[in-house]
């Protein structure tokens, strides 16, 4: 998919250097960039903290109910 967006000259100036070390096309390495950024930035829901923790399969209502018993 083809998508526009602006980027500011340094970084295009950069990005244009690091793709002529690289032997690479400029879209080569915006690619990778955004693949890399979002496999950083991917999250397991299965990591959660909280509340609920490690708790998956429990009946929020019970729960809430026991929860409100105690005040």
């Amino acid at each position: 998919m083809r998508t526009l967006i602006d980027i500011p000259q340094p970084d295009l100036e950069n990005l244009d250097a690091l793709s002529a070390k690289r032997n690479l096309p400029r879209a080569a390495v915006v690619r990778e960039a955004i693949a890399e950024y979002l496999a950083r930035h991917a999250h397991d829901s299965s990591q959660a903290f909280g509340l609920w923790g490690e708790q998956k399969r429990r009946d929020s209502v019970a729960y809430q109910r026991k929860v409100r018993a105690e005040w």
